[in-house]
């Protein structure tokens, strides 16, 4: 006897990433039992990748968790209903504003609150709401020099040349086909293979800059396989023979360039010569040449970069090098010429083919520590540790975690773990028990993406072509569950402060006692869309062409110039020039003893920490395995699982080790937020190690954007026994 099913397919969009596959959500009596593409997509094509097909599994694990947990005295964790632990929260953040002023509640937003589009605005907005300048999110941690280089560069308005029509790809640092990640004017995650191989059959050119050949460094044209941290060695080299060779856009220049920066960035760069490059970073002389010339001869194509590069030593410099790439050879849209992406969410403004700023440095409130600001209406995360451990009028003694893990993610575990231990109170958004959430006093169980109703608030302004996404809830929550906005507009509520967005503040408590709904919230994060939210709505999945962007011509009296020869990364670029290896910058580095770079990679199957707690990708990798040359490992005496000492110039961990022949010499290669809450590793092989234990925010951090070294770490290897482990 066939059995029957009810099943029915619900359209959404997969939000485990920011890359927002589109997926057929496959219901059998309101449980999610399969997630499939969607093959009729015009832009995916059914795409999608392994960690969006655990959905099932993620919104109906058993040890999910579906409502609220609050702190007894005795350290045990019991449910509460979340009206009275909102009830608690209030009470006690309105007490510590009340003795200690708003800057002690602190608010810390993730890779999975970002994921959530109404998620970032309001937890903003509620700290504007209280007047607390305590606002912290991931974007600080990998890649804040995003923001801080072209604030001090100045910006091109019209964008970068689009990938579409492309015909180089300078990509340093990154893979797309692991990430999704949309780098300037680069390859973002939409179908990244079927795209990039359709792309060189039209003659893409594909220049790749990484220590590891990764999937896109196997499909790159020259494969620059660089040592971890020189990258600002390279990139300078390439400007060297660009600028050397008159391969740059001279007519650009001297229109968008300031005068006689174009002169002082020669005079930095002359020393930088692939005959020197190549020595110092182990690469081949001809590949610099032929890269630089390759990149210039375009004639269109970006300069992009990614986590690796940004995470090592000299990363606002290297992505100033970088972005200087593209405007030597002038890799910009130009009036008349359209934009790939149509950008549909961000207010309507101008896009003009002519330089806007530079607008100087982060000139946001200043952070207690090492001379830094916040920017962009967040402070520097790289510091919050402190912030919390360190007393003083201004000491943060209440933290929001919402879709994060400091524990794993925080650079400087050890300063992480007192942090924890510090905070009077410690609240946690999260739909799992986390590093962190093993230290909360209240854990609030959110509604996973198939809950709620949604829009892509990065990948609208990444994709390929002018794509309407939204998504309804598709799945009906079970149990006492909050949206993150949620939380917030609760104990503003409590607090008796509104929240206020970009349409006006979010309305208070309906006569029936209900909450606005999520696309009311919507609504107001977008009220000044450039496209009217509904519409989106109505047009979900499709392409509309109609919303393409036409650059505009400049102003006749436009006044921004490039500035690319600033005057602190030429001092910089200097010091480089007279380094050895870039990790001199971190105190304690003995060249005798550090002889191995540990760098960071993405896996296939995790993102950052979420997926060790589902089945089908837990079976794909149990541990963070420490990724090794077979040579280094055959010197060394060991072979695939065995253990290892990583000790950098600031602490140790115990990794598992895998052969990998795609990673150069002498470099370890290790997926960043995993291991223990404990601070030790004796469960390495079933939960990994945490990498950021290895870094030192004081010891080699960024002077600009206050980021610690977290890539290109030097380290020492040593084989250790099971018994060393569990002892």
């Amino acid at each position: 006897m066939t059995k029957q099913t009810s099943e029915t397919v619900e359209r959404s969009f997969c939000r485990i990433c920011h890359a927002a596959c589109p997926v057929n959500v496959h219901l059998d009596e309101g449980r999610v039992v399969k997630i499939t593409g969607v093959d009729d997509d015009p832009l995916f094509k059914g795409y999608t990748c392994v960690k969006g097909r655990q959905l099932p599994d993620q919104i109906h694990d058993p040890a999910r968790l579906r409502t609220a947990l609050k702190r007894n005295p005795n350290g045990t964790l019991e449910e509460i209903a979340s009206s009275d632990a909102l009830d608690e929260v209030a009470a006690k953040l309105q007490a510590i504003i009340d003795e200690h002023g708003p800057r002690a509640v602190a608010s810390y937003t993730g890779t999975g609150g970002y994921q959530n589009a109404p998620s970032h605005p309001t937890a903003a907005a509620f700290h504007r709401a209280i007047g607390s300048i305590s606002y912290y999110t991931s974007v600080t941690i990998d890649q804040p020099m995003k923001a801080t280089a072209p604030m001090r560069m100045g910006m091109w308005e019209g964008g970068p040349q689009n990938f579409s029509t492309a015909d180089v790809m300078l990509a340093i640092g990154y893979n797309p086909m692991v990430s999704s990640y949309a780098p300037y004017g680069g390859l973002q995650g939409t179908d990244p293979f079927q795209t990039l191989r359709l792309r060189k059959e039209e003659g893409l050119k594909v220049i790749v800059i990484d220590p590891r050949k990764t999937e896109l460094a196997r499909q790159a044209d020259i494969h620059l396989q660089v040592k971890p941290g020189e990258d600002p060695a390279l990139l300078a080299s390439l400007i060297h023979v660009i600028l050397a060779e008159d391969l740059h856009d001279a007519e650009f220049c001297d229109r968008w360039v300031e005068p006689g920066h174009l002169d002082e960035l020669r005079a930095a760069v002359d020393d930088f010569t692939p005959a020197y490059a190549a020595e110092r970073c182990g690469v081949d002389a001809d590949d610099i040449v032929a890269a630089a010339r390759m990149f210039a001869a375009g004639p269109t194509g970006a300069s992009g970069s990614g986590t690796g590069p940004s995470m090592s030593p000299h990363a606002s410099l290297m992505e100033h090098l970088s972005l200087s790439l593209n405007v030597l050879c002038g890799r910009f849209l130009r009036e008349g010429e359209q934009m790939d992406s149509g950008g549909l969410l961000p207010p309507a403004a101008p896009k003009r083919a002519q330089v806007i700023g530079p607008f100087g440095n982060p000139k946001g409130p200043q952070s207690r520590f090492r001379e830094l600001h916040g920017y962009n209406g967040e402070m520097p995360c790289a510091t919050l540790a402190q912030e919390i451990i360190t007393p003083g009028p201004e000491q943060v003694r209440a933290l929001i975690v919402n879709g994060g893990n400091p524990v794993a993610a925080w650079p400087d575990q050890t300063k992480s773990l007192e942090a924890m231990e510090a905070l009077e109170l410690l609240i946690v958004i999260d739909h799992r028990m986390t590093q962190t959430a093993d230290f909360a006093d209240y854990v609030f169980a959110p509604r996973l993406s198939l809950e709620r109703a949604d829009v892509p608030p990065f990948m609208d302004r990444w994709f390929r072509q002018p794509y309407a996404c939204y998504t309804p809830a598709v799945v009906e929550p079970e149990g006492d569950l909050l949206n993150d906005w949620e939380v917030y507009w609760e104990i503003a509520e409590r607090l008796g402060v509104d929240i206020t967005l970009a349409g006006g503040p979010i309305p208070h408590r309906n006569a029936d006692g209900s909450r606005p709904t999520d696309d009311e919230v919507l609504d107001l994060v977008y009220a000044k869309s450039r496209v009217p939210l509904d519409e989106v709505r109505a047009k979900n999945g499709t392409l509309v062409p109609e919303h393409a962007i036409t650059i505009a011509p400049a102003d006749p009296d436009a006044s921004g110039r490039f500035q690319i020869a600033l005057s602190d990364h030429m001092e910089e670029l200097a010091d480089v020039r007279n380094e050895t290896t870039s990790a001199e910058v971190m105190r304690g580095f003995d060249p005798d003893v550090h002889t191995f770079r540990l760098i960071s990679r993405r896996l296939k199957s995790h993102l950052n920490s979420l997926g060790r707690e589902l089945p089908g990708l837990q079976r794909k990798n149990s541990t963070n395995y420490a990724y090794m040359n077979p040579a280094d490992m055959d010197e060394l005496g060991i072979v695939d699982d065995d253990l290892v000492k990583i000790a950098s110039p600031h602490a140790e961990l115990v990794g598992v080790v895998k052969a990998a022949p795609d990673v150069r010499r002498s470099v370890i290669s290790m997926a960043h937020s995993w291991g223990s809450s404990t601070g030790t590793d004796e469960k390495v092989r079933d939960i990994g190690s945490p990498t950021n234990r290895l870094i030192d925010v004081e010891n080699g951090y960024c002077t600009i954007t206050g980021q610690a070294i977290q890539s290109a770490i030097p380290v020492s290897v040593e084989p250790i026994s099971e018994s060393a482990l569990v002892g």
